[in-house]
């Protein structure tokens, strides 16, 4: 008896022992696979950009003059026509008070005495025309001589000139005459230059940078303050250029703040540079933001998912059963019957983890996550799929 369980003990090590070696060897080794599958895809770009503005107004000088007060700083939000900078104005003050005077003194003096002045030439006139004509009647009757009747007609054409030239200056100073319009002109000057001592924002928005203060002679042409529009946030991404063929205006995206990750906002493609950086191979984008977003600020780093394509079911495989890659071919690695075959497929969709099959291979295929032997004997130990462009 002894014997014979010895006899059944070795028989059972020996029978565990084949199953093994049969389990393990015979079978093959244990290798991880994705199954393909036919569910809907959407095609991502994910990217990082920073937080711009579609609008910046460089506010300036138009005088040359001292800076008196600024009003604004950095961050501070403004809106049309807010005071922001205040110039020097003795000189700009004086000028108006001077084109004041002027006018003043044409309707309280110049005026009266061209007025005045006007009355006694036509009375002169009228004086000389009636001694004139007096003197002809005489000389008529052959009782005055020519000597004296052309001492008055002289008389009367120099004093008839006379008059001509007092209407022409009351005229001019008049009023609505060419003196008054002269001075009105110069006081609006003089007005304009006074306001322009006075800068003010030509539109509603945030102040962004500041390059003035109190003290500073400015320039025209020098920028002073930055004001960023209202409503003007825009995302500026630098692709990388072999993202160019997938990307189109009008494409939705997915928008959020590394600051805050949960507040996912919505965007659209609204501008793709002509051109490529060379230095860095990237491409500038440009997202228009669909929804307000008052806690962003510029320059702040966001993450961003643009869709560029979505199909809604395709044969989709996990990239990493994409042993060999290039543009739209790809060599693969299929389990048929427990043996491994090599495959060439064609791609549709390409996306960070996913992307679509096209013709090649059909739904429940079984592809190796790493190259293994060709008509190598094995077992597949299947993997989860990844969703990182899946719905």
């Amino acid at each position: 008896m002894p014997a014979a369980r010895s006899l059944i003990v070795w028989l059972l090590i020996l029978c565990t022992g084949l199953a093994w070696w049969w389990w393990q060897v015979a079978r093959g080794p244990e290798v991880a696979a994705y199954r393909l599958e036919l569910r809907p895809l959407v095609q991502r770009v994910v990217a990082s950009g920073e937080v711009g503005n579609q609008s910046v107004a460089q506010v300036g000088s138009e005088i040359t003059g001292v800076v008196a007060e600024r009003y604004v700083r950095e961050g501070d939000s403004v809106q049309a026509g807010q005071l922001l900078l205040r110039l020097q104005d003795d000189e700009q003050r004086a000028r108006l008070a001077e084109a004041e005077a002027a006018l003043r003194q044409l309707t309280d003096s110049l005026r009266p005495q061209a007025e005045a002045a006007l009355r006694e030439a036509r009375h002169n006139h009228a004086q000389a025309l009636r001694e004139y004509q007096r003197r002809e009647a005489l000389r008529q009757r052959q009782l005055l001589s020519l000597e004296q009747l052309e001492q008055a007609r002289r008389i009367e054409r120099s004093l008839r000139v006379a008059l001509e030239r007092a209407e022409l200056a009351a005229a001019a100073l008049a009023p609505g005459g060419s003196e008054q319009q002269v001075l009105e002109q110069r006081l609006q000057a003089a007005r304009a230059n006074l306001a322009k001592t006075r800068i003010h924002a030509q539109v509603a928005g945030t102040v962004q940078n500041r390059a003035v203060e109190p003290g500073d002679l400015v320039q025209p042409g020098r920028t002073l303050l930055q004001i960023a529009r209202a409503d003007s946030r825009e995302i500026i991404l630098p692709l990388d250029e072999k993202n160019i063929a997938a990307l189109a205006l009008g494409q939705p995206a997915q928008v959020a703040a590394d600051a805050y990750p949960e507040q996912w906002l919505a965007a659209r493609v609204s501008f793709i540079a002509p051109n490529v950086d060379s230095s860095r191979g990237t491409l500038d984008v440009h997202l228009e933001l669909l929804e307000a977003a008052d806690f962003l600020r510029y320059g702040m780093t966001v993450s961003v998912n643009i869709e560029t394509a979505r199909r809604e079911q395709a044969l989709v495989l996990a990239n990493d059963a994409l042993l060999q890659r290039q543009g739209r071919q790809a060599q693969v690695q299929r389990v048929r019957d427990g043996r491994v075959e090599a495959l060439s497929v064609r791609l549709g969709l390409q996306g960070d983890s996913h992307s679509e099959v096209l013709d090649g291979l059909a739904e429940g295929d079984l592809l190796l996550a790493e190259p293994a032997q060709v008509g190598q004997q094995v077992r597949v130990r299947l993997l989860p799929g990844l969703a990182a462009e899946q719905e």
